[in-house]
Parts: structure tokens; C-alpha cells; sequence
């Protein structure tokens, strides 16, 4: 259990909708300076709060972290001094050579926490009770306003709009234009129609507008509507995902540009927190600093002697 500093910081990312990575030690192998249950938070520039090891177990961890952050899913890292082992998946683990280890062995696991797709219902019609309830029920985080309220929709991944003709075509042309994956209008057909075709944007993004919202399995009642309207959101999510281009998800941290040390060997993720030199006009870049002085004083002697 997280205690403390680290506790504060988890509580804040999960606050502002921040993904991390909780990075815990699971196993440590003597001689080495961490123990079983020691933890860090790794955040997307590649900031590590906490404690994990040293300086090269930050930095396997700093890499591994970063690319459970894009897929969403958990690792087992563990981290070995002999070379030889490297790349092996040892029960399911991910292992790493780690140079810098005296001897020992780490276990880390690595649990990304991504920040749940963010809803915006507007309406408070019975319907759109319904949707919030569902919703939230389904792990999404859902604002629900009355109709005509302010609404902030650019983070959004979904808009649904349940407000029975109340002020409608304002937010779905705000959604529509910020480029909400799903925008969803409950109405019927013919009316669905003519507020689409009323729709102050572009007719390619009118098209894009869901309705009547959901899928057509015979709902009648608010909570089958609302049923109805997150299957179709689900569908589309996934049809989308298998697609290559996911639908209601917040944004993660893009595809981790990875180096190698060129001193011990190790692969390192590429942030703004990563120790680097300028050589040449070539940015090289080091697993710490220790590193970092080796290779600098390595290329001050080549430069001297010729």
C-alpha cells in the first residue's frame, strides 16, 4: 500500500486525468538497495516519482513504462545483470540486462493507469438519466448538463444529446467540429433528419451525426434506450480500435523513440528527462549520468590524442 508523498501525487494525476504507470518491486535479489513493495509513479515525459532502484533501474523502468502507457496493459519487468538472459520471457516477464545490478535480480510490475473515456450527456430528460447512470455504471466518466448549459466537449470522447429539441444543434455542431469520436442526437428519424440537415457545419461532418442514437434493438423504455445508445457507442469503439483508429479513449503518450547507450549497452526511452550529449551535431543519448561523464571524457581523450 502506497503511503505518504507518493499516495498525494497518485491522488492528484487521478484528479486531473493523467495517465501513469505505477511501478511496484515485487522481488529483489541481494545485493540490492530496494525491498519487495517499494514503489514510484511514472508519468508521460518520463518523470519517475518515487523509488525503484537506481539510476539504470530507472531507466528500464522509465522505458517499459511508457509503452505499458500506449498499450494499456501490465508488465512483469524483470531486471538481470547477465547479459545472456536478456530478452528471454521468464514466466511471462519482460527481461531486461541491467548492467548496473551488483549481482542482483528486480521483479517490477508495471499497472498503467489511463484516465476513463469522457461522456457528455446534455438534457435531463429521462432518457439522458438513464445514459448518465448506464455509463457510469460502464467505468466511463460522465458529465451530464441541462440543456443550454456551457458544456466543455473538445476532451470528450462521446456527446449525447437527450434533450427533446431543447437547444440542441449548438452543442452538436460544437462536438461535431471539435472531433468527438461519437456524437449522438436521441430524436426521431424525422426529426433526427431535419436537425442534421439544419446543422451549421460541414455535410461531411453532419453525416457523422448518430440518429436516431443507438442501435436498433426494439428499445422502448429510457434504460433499454440508454442500453441501446452505450452498445452502439461500444461497437463503434471497437470497430474502430480493430481499425487502427480508437474511438473513445483519452490520448496517451505517442510511440516511445527508444536509443542505446552507447557506454553499457542498455535501451533507453527517448523524453525530455533523458540524459543526452551533443556530439558532432548528434545527439547521443545515456541511462544516467555516470554514463553520460564516461562517454564525454572517453570522446575528450579521442579528440586529444588526435
Amino acid at each position: 500500500m502506497i503511503e505518504g508523498d507518493l499516495a498525494v501525487r497518485v491522488q492528484q494525476l487521478l484528479g486531473e486525468r493523467r495517465p501513469f504507470v505505477m511501478a511496484t518491486v515485487v522481488r529483489a535479489r541481494r545485493p540490492t538497495s530496494v525491498r519487495p513493495g517499494d514503489a514510484a509513479v511514472v508519468v508521460g515525459d518520463g518523470t519517475i516519482d518515487g523509488f525503484v532502484g537506481g539510476v539504470c533501474a530507472e531507466s528500464s523502468v522509465r522505458l517499459h513504462a511508457l509503452r505499458a502507457m500506449e498499450t494499456g496493459e501490465t508488465v512483469l519487468l524483470r531486471l538481470v545483470p547477465d547479459e545472456d538472459a536478456a530478452g528471454a520471457d521468464a514466466d511471462g516477464a519482460v527481461v531486461e540486462h541491467n548492467p548496473c545490478l551488483s549481482g542482483g535480480a528486480l521483479d517490477i510490475f508495471l499497472e498503467p493507469h489511463l484516465p476513463p473515456a469522457r461522456l457528455v450527456v446534455v438534457g435531463n430528460s429521462p432518457i439522458a438519466v438513464a445514459v448518465e447512470t448506464l455509463s457510469r455504471a460502464s467505468g466511463y466518466d460522465c458529465t451530464r448538463a441541462p440543456a443550454g448549459a456551457d458544456v466543455t466537449v473538445a476532451d470528450a470522447a462521446a456527446v449525447i444529446v437527450a434533450a427533446h429539441g431543447n437547444s440542441e444543434e449548438e452543442v452538436l455542431a460544437d462536438a461535431l467540429r471539435a472531433g468527438v469520436p461519437y456524437v449522438a442526437l436521441v430524436a426521431s428519424r424525422t426529426r433526427g433528419t431535419a436537425v442534421r440537415q439544419a446543422l451549421d457545419v460541414a455535410p461531411e461532418l453532419a453525416a457523422q451525426l448518430h440518429t436516431p442514437a443507438g442501435l436498433d434493438i426494439g428499445a422502448r423504455t429510457a434504460p433499454e434506450i440508454a442500453v441501446s445508445i452505450l452498445a452502439e457507442l461500444v461497437a463503434r469503439r471497437h470497430d474502430h480500435a480493430a481499425a487502427g483508429r480508437p474511438v473513445c479513449a483519452d490520448p496517451v503518450p505517442s510511440a516511445v523513440e527508444v536509443a542505446a547507450d552507447p557506454v553499457c549497452g542498455m535501451k533507453v526511452a527517448v523524453t525530455a528527462s533523458t540524459p543526452r550529449l551533443e556530439v558532432g551535431g548528434t545527439t547521443v543519448y545515456f541511462c544516467g549520468d555516470h554514463c553520460r561523464q564516461a562517454f564525454a571524457a572517453q570522446h575528450a581523450e579521442a579528440h586529444a590524442v588526435t
